[in-house]
């Protein structure tokens, strides 16, 4: 899995999420993308809201479940550390919502 930065504000990034044997069947590209929002404004209590979508049809079957939440773990532990993350998944049959809080 590689990632390449696509976007920086001082309150967002995205980054394209590249997989082996996977891609965006339209362009080809990246498999996915990952939105991070930095909640900078609200310091009571701090969430990072990540957004993974996959547009890869392949990682939207039921039968790769176990695949998406893996890598989609990966991903927050990657990109986001162990900050206090709000997730969603959008990856058809397969999206979820989670929250990972130290």
């Amino acid at each position: 899995m590689t990632f390449t930065k696509n976007f920086r504000s001082p309150t967002a990034e995205e980054w394209y999420i590249f997989l082996p044997s996977y891609k965006d069947p339209v362009t080809g590209g990246a498999a996915g993308k990952t939105i991070i929002h930095y909640n900078l404004y609200d310091t009571k209590h701090i969430f990072i809201n990540t957004t993974i979508i996959f547009d890869d049809p392949g990682l939207h079957d039921n039968g790769v479940t176990g695949l998406v939440y893996a890598i989609s773990d990966e991903i927050v532990n990657r990109l986001v550390g162990y900050a206090d993350t709000l997730l969603s998944v959008h990856s058809g049959a397969n999206s979820y919502n989670a929250e990972y809080k130290q």
